[in-house]
């Protein structure tokens, strides 16, 4: 295998498995949408324009989650204090 499919490899694991762990923190879902972005990256350097551009959509919507779910997670730390 070359170095592009390492990457995609990689790419698609990060994804998998940071979406799996989503309920457990935050940071899953941040990760969750930088695994996506890497996996747009691939998409677009391999030439699978379609599945690049499917990728970035999801990072971003991966991207808005982490926001909302840290603004919860930040309005529930300051009702504990």
């Amino acid at each position: 295998m070359d170095a592009l499919t390492w990457f995609g490899l990689f790419a698609v694991s990060a994804m998998l498995l940071c979406y799996a762990l989503e309920e457990r923190s935050h940071w899953f879902v941040l990760c969750f949408a930088i695994a996506c972005a890497l996996g747009s990256v691939y998409g677009f350097l391999q030439g699978a324009w379609p599945f690049g551009l499917v990728e970035a959509v999801w990072a971003a919507v991966a991207l808005r989650r982490w926001l909302a779910r840290r603004r919860v997670s930040q309005d529930c730390g300051e009702a504990l204090k």
